[in-house]
């Protein structure tokens, strides 16, 4: 038993000075190796067991050839590719704060040992992941000028020229999801408000419809049949009626599941009648989720876009997770519209209201088709100024809530070492440079294109930022 005692402080003598003994002047740090102490004793093998254990919050084994760090984005595009984490701002001033962010960073490896750089690497993409920004890629933006090049004398595409009739047809999803809490209305309470603001406001000589999907059965297993079967043209394409079509509001509500297959293939036929020669159609989807009926809403995307009503179709993600943000977005790349994002009833509304402005364009246009529509540069020049500052502030607010995550880190919790902290905060900072370089150079591009017709502008920001994405 003695000479079990006289090994046991050896070993926590060991221990303990592996853990403490750092040398500032030492090179490249590198992993503290497992002690192994060969003994015939299985209780001593039991005590060097929970040594190991006692340890490892300080210093955690990890095999260097099992590491993989994932590059950082190269171009814009692959930034605007990253899903979205913790986007709001998180403090660490008081107790409540860092509570939120403990709870955030619980899953962050413990690396005030002596890590390699390859796992200061690995570290970094991963508290990065926790407070990524949802950034803008040059395609959205591409997406947006071609939507609001409608009309203009500038541009060949008939699809995007104005013709004798504007028909606006909305998809709004009723699946059970849009009884989500915004804080004091629910999801679908809000695209009610924005849904009905945006109609009215449009031309009285449009014709406006409303498609619900989702509306019928539950979200129960039982009931998905029933749901993934049911959508409803419950405004039909007309001129707007205040009261008929807050009737067919009012007598939409939450329910089952989301097929957004269904309601696309539906509004084909919603248009039928409409021809693209005579008729400028325009469909917004507004969807809270990833279509749940196991469809294929990207294939019958492509054949709406692709028929002879040839509209111009835009999406809306309403609160929405990562997973259908993918989608809605692929969706919108098969029609070559727009995708936005919209976290409450004011965004969307100002979402919605883009397409007020074509309308009153082609009012104009309407009254008399031989005045000529310029492309407004200054609107071109406010659309420019607003898409670089809203990537600004997310790139201020990523960098910024990156480094006050490491500062809590390494000074309150003693996570890190100095030189690691040191490493990770450089890395933040040449990260984030990069970034606002990046968006410098697309602003100074799109203000050299804004001299030039629109159809040309367009055309080479699509071959600088887009002939070489991958499909």
């Amino acid at each position: 038993m003695k000479f079990r005692n006289i090994i046991l402080w050896i070993v926590i003598s060991i221990v303990l000075t592996a853990c403490g003994d750092k040398d500032k002047e030492a090179k490249k740090p590198v992993p503290v190796q497992p002690i192994a102490i060969e003994n015939t004793e299985k209780t001593i093998e039991e005590d060097n067991e929970r040594m190991e254990e006692a340890v490892s919050d300080s210093v955690e084994e990890v095999n260097e050839e099992e590491i993989e760090v994932e590059p950082l984005p190269q171009t814009l595009s692959e930034l605007a590719a990253l899903p979205p984490g913790h986007i709001e701002y998180v403090g660490i001033l008081n107790p409540e704060e860092q509570k939120v962010m403990d709870e955030l960073t619980k899953d962050l490896p413990n690396i005030s040992g002596e890590p390699t750089q390859k796992q200061l690497d690995a570290y970094y993409n991963q508290l990065l992941a926790i407070f990524q920004q949802d950034f803008h890629g040059p395609e959205e933006l591409i997406a947006k000028l071609k939507f609001q090049s409608i009309g203009s004398p500038d541009i060949d595409d008939p699809r995007k020229q104005f013709k004798e009739n504007l028909n606006v047809l909305v998809l709004l999803d009723a699946s059970g999801s849009m009884r989500a809490d915004l804080g004091g209305q629910t999801q679908m309470d809000a695209a009610k408000t924005a849904i009905t603001n945006f109609m009215k406001g449009l031309p009285k000589d449009a014709n406006v419809g409303l498609r619900i999907y989702g509306h019928k059965g539950t979200g129960s297993d039982s009931d998905k049949k029933l749901s993934c079967s049911s959508s409803e043209l419950v405004y039909p394409l007309a001129p707007y009626d205040q009261n008929g079509f807050q009737a067919s509001l009012d007598k939409t509500n939450p329910a089952g599941w989301t097929p957004i297959q269904l309601a696309l293939n539906e509004a084909q036929k919603d248009l039928a009648k409409f021809k693209g020669e005579k008729n400028t159609n325009i469909v917004y989807l507004v969807s809270d989720g990833i279509s749940t009926c196991d469809d294929d809403p990207v294939g019958a995307a492509k054949s709406l876009y692709n028929s002879d009503i040839t509209p111009i179709v835009n999406v809306i993600g309403f609160n929405i997770d990562n997973e259908g943000q993918k989608q809605l977005k692929e969706v919108a790349k098969a029609t070559e519209g727009t995708y936005q994002d919209v976290q409450n009833a004011e965004s969307l509304q100002k979402e919605l209201d883009q397409a007020k402005e074509i309308a009153e364009k082609w009012e104009d246009w309407k009254k008399d088709k031989n005045t000529l529509l310029e492309w407004d540069r200054l609107k071109n020049w406010q659309a420019i100024f607003g898409y670089d500052t809203d990537e600004y502030r997310k790139r201020l607010d990523e960098g910024q809530q990156v480094g006050f995550a490491l500062q809590y880190l390494y000074q309150t919790r003693k996570l890190m070492s100095g030189e690691s902290h040191d490493y990770l905060r450089q890395k933040n900072r040449d990260y984030h440079k990069w970034i606002e370089d990046e968006y410098t150079k697309l602003k100074k591009t799109l203000h050299e294109m804004n001299n030039k017709k629109i159809d040309e502008a367009i055309q080479a920001l699509e071959k600088k930022y887009l002939e070489n994405t991958p499909e």
